[in-house]
């Protein structure tokens, strides 16, 4: 390890006694670097007019002088137009001058400067950092400043600037002039037009107030800035003037008028673009073309006309004033400013801080201007401006805030989000003060108060633009007539608040949008309530009050709304999404309906609109009755009284089709008149229905006798004509009422005097029909022919005379027959009576049926002789003649013979209540008197009858669950009844004490309602409170529980299974004993069945017999205890369990809590006892003194391999002592590694070595043996040879993926390819690992071999020491390679990493499969590769099928005349080259090949290939074996080519022909797989072109090897190599280059992938000599290294390779073009043309993604079989 250096002291040391050296600075680069911070148009002019107004200056003058044209004369003449003309033209800017009549400099100003970063210290001043002045350096290389009665001169001295002061003559103007000589002699006048608006926009917040702008001898521009009386804006105490923080308090608030007046001469309009083309430019006549005017010219054009339009309008233009360019136009400019102090209120610490940043300290004061423009003075704006308004718009474009900006003194770049600029010097701005400082903590904070502080003048300015419109509108309704504000009054004014919202609309601020958030957040929160005042229909109001009006309510015109102008403003939409103003509400609208009645037009919008409401549910039933109930309407009656309806009140209308219209209703119904014109569907919306018979006859009897307000003629019980007209109408709707309306209005007519006779007005039940005659003074139904006799009669109109007066007439007759011994007197019996009735019983009313019920008239049977009893009975106190009844002694009804119940007397009777059967009860009573009476006969005749007649009386209809009388006799005992729900059929239910019904009654049982068992929770009942106290009886109990064990739910489980309820004998062996003092009771769930061979120490066993047992299963009883149990019982016994079951046990114990852990630790108190108990178990080994520790690596390695130690020495192994102790989970360590552990074995408790209990005990908290140790390792000092380091390092590397290839991939912590690009290595003198216990000082120390660490930059680094040990290599990178590593895994990596390839495919290892991965994934790449490449063919087959069917159409139009501006020199690609076909030697007319696609390669850094051939032979390489044979390159071959026809007028070729022809050029390429590549020079001679000379060099190569891109490209070698002078083999050649070969042949297959080229066609070969920079050899491609290594490798090792990717790609374009064309003809150039232009953007593209061009790390595969070089590339030069 290094020796800690105490850099505090050798700093001090430093300080003490080393020599000064001042630090120098370049002053020129300096100034270079400020100034490439100021990117501004008008830099130098900004900071100049800032020093002007931060010395008081009223007034700027700027001068302009220029210099004339050496090349162009003056215009002869006086005209100044054209003189003026000229100037701008063809001069040149020669200087200047700026001056201003503020405070001449003083020295601390002439002292400031001359130095840089010197900021004024003045806090009210804006410069802040010192650097402002020097921005005239960006054009001006020597200025000099005037100023009082100095001046002072800059001028350079190499790098250094310098100064020379002066003093000047009293006679001295004293203004402060600065004068700027040009540094650059050629620099053009600048735009006037863009340099007036920045002097308009610099004069608006600055403290100036004119400025002047000359050219030469012409007053360019004349800025005069008036500004009226201002006045105090009252804050109002709703606003809170402080900011978020705390920081700053708007104390006080003004508003002033400005004006801005400006004239100036029209040449400021007129651009210089619009020049005559007799009289160009200076900078068009030197402009010459460029890579982007050619690409524009090629690309296709699109025309627009309106643009068209635009541009001839405008040249006009610029034509009139081009005319008079010494014309004046004038403007002024209103504005309103409001402007806030601000009191600042900093802490110290802030103060300092901000000090520290800005070299000045806070403002105590300051100021946040806002300037906007009010309607009215934007009126007047418009109206005053002398020219056009697009001139005037030109000229204040900067300084009209239609697009508000941030002005520090000055406007940034920086927008505010409204249209209102904002100005506040105080804000610290970044240094070329285009934007706003947001990144320094302090000045954040400043200028985000700052930013707040205007967020709040912008809402006191809102509410004084507001409050000034309610002051408009207020004197405009004390001008009118009306009382009130009328809408006409409102619309006046919504235009001016049309421009306010617009002008208060917050949107996005650019570049920072935090800007505008601040601003924006500021306005909205600094009130105390959100609402601000707005305009509405009610006149400015709090927006809070003002609603949205989304639809017509012509009900309502008293709610505030917002006009409809205003709705979509920006302002609204924000008052809308916070919340502050909604729409109209139903509370509105209730508010308004309670505040003025509704008139009949109101109404009838009113009610469609709450149905409409209620039917797209909007508001339901209880708000329509909440509406209505607000609601009042005013209407007059016929009689012209005005009346008062409360819509709250309305249930009904009026439906004519059931009530005639003229009828008189209730106030609760709607007037027909004013519900007719309104739908029905509407009305019931309402919750309104029609008014229905029954509750308007309901009003109308109301209003009987006086008591309602109807006048006695609509009295029903007193008006026999109202009552003639209303039961007609009731007969019309009678048939169509309910039952229960007929009772109703049967109930409402029956008691009343409602029916016309002809004695009067009658109640129904005292009026006749008009066909009963029996009697001449009955009162008979009168004028009522209309009406229906079934309503009548369900009145009561008696069709019978009334039952009491026949009675009456006929009991008295029947008495004095008896007086006087008639011998009819028994006429009148009631069995005469009783036939009578039944002659008439249809016509009998209910009332009379009632009355004859409730009237005894009928005797009964006697005992004695006379056979009848006087006393008469009630008929439903007799039962039928039946001898059955008369044996139970029941009445018997007195009749004289049999009596058929069928028969129309019978029918009456049973109508009357004669009764068939007694009841149920009635039975029972008579059983149980008779039982206590001792008759047993009666008894049984009673339960005889209730059995027999069970059905057929309906018996079996009774609940006998409500019998509480006992009845039922019980088995064992006579004399003892039972009710039947308190015995039962079983017997075994005598076992808990239950009653046994009688057994010859058990197949009665289901009539009396007897149940088979009790109920099982009575019976668990029992149970529990009795409990079983003997085991015989208790397995009775359970046999018997065992038998009803399906009855039993979960909560009854539950019950019976936590309550001791199972006997225990005390004694382990008296399960027979039968004294309950000798027994103790369980709960079911606590004990267990059976013998319990296992656990019968630890737990309770029981055994009743195979029944029982089921029952205490189901009751939580096991056989045996489950994992939870058994965990329970270990935590709280862990010493007991451990001595029953003894170690093994004990283990198989503590492996069962393993595998089920994932269950136990769900329940979390479990789990957290288990962490906490000490059960678990653990070894300690002791070792003998004289016990041999292992002392060499090797050694230690084979006693590490083992985890039980088998493999030790046994004389070591018999001194160990092991002994197991119980101690809790952290109290045990889990051995992760085994060396260690066996240096510490005796100061470790360990856990079992078992990978289950491992884990076990982990999840329980142990902690491994690694988290104990606290190690430091020694490395020494790395050696110089280190060349082993690569092949160790590709050995590494390669075994990985071999180790890594079977590994479970969840396994896994890193691949092979992360090992190559983190994993480095480094030979090392010595490696050193000390380890000790952590809390002891124990501490033992080991040599290695084999050591990783990391590294400072990333990744990892292996230290190995040259004796290393793979075992010790292994060991150090399974931790990468695998998560938890077991030591066989350590073992078998040392294995893969120490055997050579061929041995391990000899041990089995399928090695070439696994090296041939990579080839098997370029394989597939390849054919995704041909797919795409099928497709786009294909594509390209259908455009040519719709080409050539367009030229069949336009055959007959005759010989197509080419296109101008097309390419007459390109091939006629009437059809595409097939990719499966020759190429054919394509025929061409001869022309130049260097074209103009010639200067692209130029410019893209590339020559053409032409040349590099007339410098040496050519590239073309050949092969003069037969089957590498080159195509024929002879002359004849040439000469044998068909000749050219004559020249035709050609077509141009189409764009999907030349497509295809460049695709199937491509496809043409292939690999070239033969190992040897030999050619002869041949030279053909172009008889064509005379220039070009076709020469392919002489080629003698092998192939050596290729590398390991994906897929890889195969290498070739010049033979020439191997021999003198060179002597390279073909392996020092890959050992030499390998990385760079690589790096070659990712460029080239980037380039090949950029063609979609396969990648196969590519090659690479070195050569020693010649020009050839690349081949093509019968289509296949082939690329000189030399020249890649020479030209590029630097760069791309540099991680650039943009360069050698466009070289390259070029070269392959090239040696394409020669799969189609053999020679450099002029064939070849076009179609190398064509590649470029179709590829192009391809590379432009590449190179844009590539970026900074990092180059990926491409490594060489070793192929097959590596070579002793350990280069990385196949070495076969056989």
């Amino acid at each position: 390890m290094a020796p800690y250096l105490d850099y505090d002291a050798l700093r001090a040391q430093a300080i003490g006694t080393g020599s000064d050296e001042a630090v120098t600075v370049n002053t020129r680069a300096l100034i270079d670097k400020v100034l490439a911070r100021y990117s501004g148009e008008w830099t130098t002019l900004r900071e100049l007019i800032q020093n002007a107004a931060d010395a008081s200056a009223k007034k700027v003058t700027i001068r302009l002088e220029t210099s004339p044209s050496s090349t162009v004369a003056a215009p002869q003449g006086a005209d100044p137009s054209k003189r003026i003309r000229h100037v701008l033209l063809h001069h040149t800017l020669k200087s200047s001058i700026i001056e201003n009549d503020g405070v001449p400099f003083g020295v601390a100003d002439w002292a400031r400067l001359k130095k840089i970063a010197e900021g004024n210290p003045d806090e009210t001043k804006i410069g802040a950092f010192g650097v402002g002045f020097y921005s005239v350096f960006a054009d001006c290389e020597e200025p000099f400043v005037s100023s009082g009665k100095e001046a002072l001169a800059f001028y350079w001295k190499g790098d250094a600037l310098f100064t020379k002061r002066l003093q000047l003559p009293d006679s001295q103007n004293s203004n402060t002039t600065f004068v700027l000589p040009m540094r650059n002699a050629t620099s053009p006048v600048p735009q006037l037009l863009s340099l007036c608006q920045f002097l308009a926009s610099s004069l608006t917040f600055v403290g100036l107030d004119s400025i002047d702008l000359w050219l030469d001898e012409w007053k360019i521009l004349d800025l005069k800035k008036v500004t009226a009386p201002s006045f105090d804006l009252e804050i109002p105490t709703s606003i809170d003037g402080k900011t978020s923080e705390g920081l700053m308090k708007v104390t006080k608030v003004t508003k002033e008028a400005a004006q801005i007046h400006a004239r100036w001469l029209k040449v400021v309009e007129w651009k210089r673009s619009f020049i005559g083309s007799t009289e160009p430019s200076a900078k068009e006549a030197h402009s010459t073309p460029s890579l982007r005017t050619f690409f524009s010219r090629i690309a296709p054009g699109v025309t627009n006309s309106n643009a068209e339009k635009a541009a001839r309008e405008e040249r006009a233009q610029q034509d009139a004033i081009s005319d008079n360019l010494m014309g004046e136009a004038t403007a002024t400019l209103f504005l309103h400013v409001n402007r806030a102090s601000i009191r600042t209120i900093v802490s110290q610490r802030f103060n300092s801080e901000l000090e520290r940043a800005t070299k000045k300290p806070p403002p105590k004061t300051t100021t946040v201007s806002l300037l906007t423009a009010s309607y009215d003075e934007h009126v007047a704006s418009a109206s005053s401006t002398s020219d056009t308004t697009r001139t005037t718009a030109d000229i204040f474009t900067s300084v009209v805030p239609t697009r508000g900006r941030i002005f520090i003194g000055f406007p940034t770049n920086q927008t505010t989000g409204l249209q209102a600029h904002i100005s506040t010097p105080s804000v610290i701005p970044t240094v070329e003060r285009e934007s706003i400082d947001l990144n320094n903590r302090f000045i954040r904070t400043w200028n985000v108060e700052l930013l707040r502080a205007a967020g709040i003048v912008a809402r006191l300015s809102w509410q004084s633009e507001m409050s000034t419109l309610k002051d408009k509108l207020l004197r405009s309704t004390e001008a009118g007539s009306n009382t009130g504000l009328t809408t006409e009054q409102v619309s006046q004014v919504i235009p001016e608040a049309l421009f306010l919202h617009t002008t208060f609309a917050f949107n996005e601020s650019t570049p920072i949008s935090e800007v505008g958030t601040l601003v924006e957040e500021a306005f909205w929160t600094c009130g105390k309530q959100m609402a601000i005042d707005i305009l509405s229909s009610q006149g400015v109001l709090p927006s809070s009050r003002v609603r949205c009006l989304s639809e017509d309510l012509g009900f309502v015109q008293g709610i505030p709304v917002v006009p409809k102008p205003l709705i979509q403003t920006s302002l609204i939409k924000r008052l809308k999404d916070y919340g502050v103003i909604t729409d109209v509400t139903i509370l509105d609208i209730k508010s308004e309906l309670g505040s003025r009645p509704l008139d009949a037009r109101q109404l009838q919008k009113f009610l469609p609109w709450v149905a409409q409401k209620w039917r797209i549910n909007e508001i339901d039933n209880a708000m329509i009755r909440s509406l209505l109930e607000m609601t009042v309407f005013n209407y007059t009656e016929r009689s012209g009284i005005e009346k008062v309806l409360f819509l709250g009140q309305i249930t009904n209308f009026v439906n004519p089709s059931k009530i005639p219209p003229d009828m008189p209703i209730p106030q609760t119904t709607m007037p027909f008149k004013y519900s007719q014109p309104i739908a029905r569907i509407d009305l019931e919306a309402l919750g309104w229905e029609d008014l229905n018979i029954v509750p308007w006859l309901k009003w109308l009897v109301e209003q009987t006798d006086g008591k309602g307000e109807l006048p006695p003629t609509y009295d029903i019980t007193q008006s026999a004509s109202f009552a003639r007209t209303l039961l007609p109408i009731l007969s019309k709707q009678w048939d169509g009422l309910s039952q229960s309306s007929k009772a109703t209005v049967t109930e409402l007519m029956t008691p009343r005097t409602t029916i016309p006779t002809k004695l009067g007005m009658r109640r129904p039940g005292e009026s006749y029909f008009s066909s009963v005659k029996l009697f001449d003074d009955l009162p008979v139904v009168v004028g009522l022919q209309s009406v229906k006799d079934k309503m009548l009669a369900a009145f009561g109109v008696r069709k019978t005379v009334d039952i009491g007066v026949v009675l009456d007439r006929l009991v008295a007759f029947s008495d004095s027959d008896k007086q006087v011994g008639d011998d009819k007197a028994g006429h009148w019996n009631h069995v005469d009576l009783i036939k009578y009735l039944a002659s008439v019983q249809q016509d009998i009313p209910s009332n009379d049926i009632k009355r004859l019920k409730s009237t005894p008239i009928c005797p009964a049977e006697s005992s004695s002789s006379t056979g009848t009893s006087p006393e008469r009975y009630l008929v439903s106190g007799l039962f039928e003649p039946e001898d059955n009844l008369r044996r139970l002694d029941f009445p018997i009804l007195q009749w004289p013979g049999p009596l058929r119940m069928s028969s129309a007397e019978g029918k009456l009777l049973t109508l009357l209540g004669l009764r068939s059967a007694p009841t149920y009860l009635e039975l029972i009573d008579i059983m149980a008197s008779a039982a206590a009476s001792g008759d047993v006969g009666r008894r049984d005749r009673a339960l005889g009858y209730l059995l027999n007649q069970y059905q057929l009386k309906g018996y079996s209809s009774f609940d006998t669950t409500t019998v509480v009388t006992p009845y039922l006799p019980i088995q064992g005992s006579e004399k003892r009844l039972q009710i039947p729900q308190r015995c039962f059929l079983n017997e075994r239910n005598a076992i808990l004490g239950f009653d046994i019904l009688r057994r010859d009654l058990h197949p009665h049982a289901s009539k009396f309602g007897v149940q088979v068992n009790p109920p099982i929770t009575e019976c668990i009942d029992r149970l529990i409170k009795n409990p079983p106290p003997t085991h015989r009886n208790a397995r009775e109990v359970f046999t018997y529980f065992a038998s009803r064990v399906t009855e039993l739910d979960n909560s009854s489980v539950i019950r019976i299974g936590e309550t001791a309820i199972v006997p225990l004998a005390k004694t382990k062996h008296n399960e027979k004993a039968d004294l309950s003092d000798d027994v103790r009771y369980l709960a079911p769930k606590d004990c267990f069945l059976g013998d319990g061979d296992k656990y019968a120490d630890i737990f309770d066993y029981v055994d009743f017999g195979q029944d029982a047992g089921v029952f205490l299963l189901k009751c939580g009883s096991k056989h045996e205890p489950n994992v939870q149990e058994l965990a329970a019982k270990v935590i709280r016994e862990p010493a007991r369990v451990y001595t029953s079951l003894e170690t093994p046990k004990y283990l198989d114990l503590l492996r069962s809590f393993a595998s089920a852990w994932p269950t136990l630790k769900k329940n979390k108190a479990l789990a957290k006892d288990m962490k906490a108990a000490p059960f678990l178990l653990g070894n300690r080994e002791l070792v003998s003194k004289n016990t041999r520790r292992p002392s060499t690596l090797s050694e230690k390695s084979r006693f590490d391999s083992s985890s039980n130690y088998a493999d030790a020495d046994e004389d070591e192994d018999d001194a160990i002592v092991r002994t197991a102790e119980l101690e809790c989970a952290r109290k045990i360590t889990v051995v992760n590694d085994t060396i260690t552990y066996a240096q510490f074995r005796e100061h470790i408790l360990a856990a079992p070595m078992e990978e289950v209990l491992e884990e076990f005990y982990l999840s329980l908290g142990s902690p491994e043996l690694g988290d104990l140790l606290e190690q430091q390792h020694t490395i020494g000092d790395r050696l110089n040879d280190q060349s082993m380091i690569p092949t160790l390092q590709r050995r590494i590397v390669e075994r990985t993926r071999l180790y890594l290839y079977d590994q479970p991939r969840e396994t896994v912590s890193h691949d092979a390819k992360w090992i190559e690009k983190n994993l480095s290595l480094a030979f090392v003198q010595s490696i050193s690992l000390s380890r000790s216990l952590k809390g002891t000082n124990i501490r033992r120390y080991q040599p290695k071999s084999a050591m990783l660490s990391c590294e400072k930059r990333g990744g990892f680094l292996l230290n190995l020491t040259p004796e290393y040990d793979f075992f010790e290599v292994a060991q150090a990178l399974i931790g990468l390679l695998i998560k938890r590593p077991k030591p066989q895994q350590i073992m078998m990596l040392e294995m893969l990493l120490g055997t050579g390839i061929h041995k391990l495919k000899a041990k089995g290892y399928n090695v070439e499969r696994i090296l041939r991965q990579k080839a098997i994934e370029a394989s597939v790449a390849e054919e995704q590769r041909r797919r795409q490449v099928e497709q786009e063919q294909e594509e390209l087959r259908s455009q040519e099928a719709a080409q050539k069917e367009a030229e069949m159409q336009n055959a007959g139009d005759g010989q197509r005349n080419p296109l101008p501006g097309g390419f007459p020199e390109s091939p006629d690609s009437k059809s595409p080259i097939p990719i499966d076909t020759p190429m054919p030697q394509l025929e061409r007319p001869i022309r130049n090949a260097r074209g103009f696609f010639s200067k692209i390669s130029k410019t893209l850094g590339i020559e053409d290939r032409a040349k590099l051939g007339s410098q040496d032979s050519n590239n073309r390489g050949v092969n003069n074996s037969a089957d590498d044979a080159p195509p024929p390159y002879s002359q004849q071959d040439i000469a044998k080519r068909p000749h050219t026809p004559a020249p035709q007028p050609e077509t141009v070729t189409q764009q999907h022909q030349l497509k295809q022809n460049l695709l199937n050029i491509i496809q043409a390429s292939r690999p070239h797989n033969s190992r040897a590549l030999v050619s002869t020079p041949a030279v053909t001679h172009v008889k064509e072109t005379q220039s070009y000379c076709d020469s392919r060099p002489a080629a003698d190569m092998v192939y050596i090897s290729e590398t390991s891109t994906s897929p890889p490209v195969r290498i070739y070698l010049a033979k020439d190599v191997f021999s003198p002078p060179y002597n390279i083999s073909p392996a020092q050649f890959l050992a030499s280059n390998a990385h760079a070969v690589n790096a070659f042949a990712g460029i080239l297959l980037e380039c090949a992938d950029l063609f979609k080229l396969t990648r196969r066609a590519v090659h690479v070969y070195y050569d020693t000599h010649g020009t050839t920079i690349a081949f093509n050899l019968r289509q296949s491609l082939f690329f000189n290294y030399r020249y890649f290594e020479n030209l590029h490798l630097e760069k791309v090792q540099q991680r650039d390779k943009s360069e050698a990717l466009v070289y390259w790609a070029v070269c392959m374009m090239h040696e394409l073009a020669h799969n189609v064309v053999e020679d450099h003809s002029s064939d070849h150039s076009y179609y190398t043309e064509s590649l470029v232009i179709q590829f192009l953007p391809a590379i432009a593209a590449k190179i844009t993604e590539l970026g900074s061009g990092v180059l990926p790390s491409v490594p060489l595969s070793s192929g097959p079989s590596a070579g002793p070089s350990g280069s990385g590339l196949l070495v076969d030069v056989d």
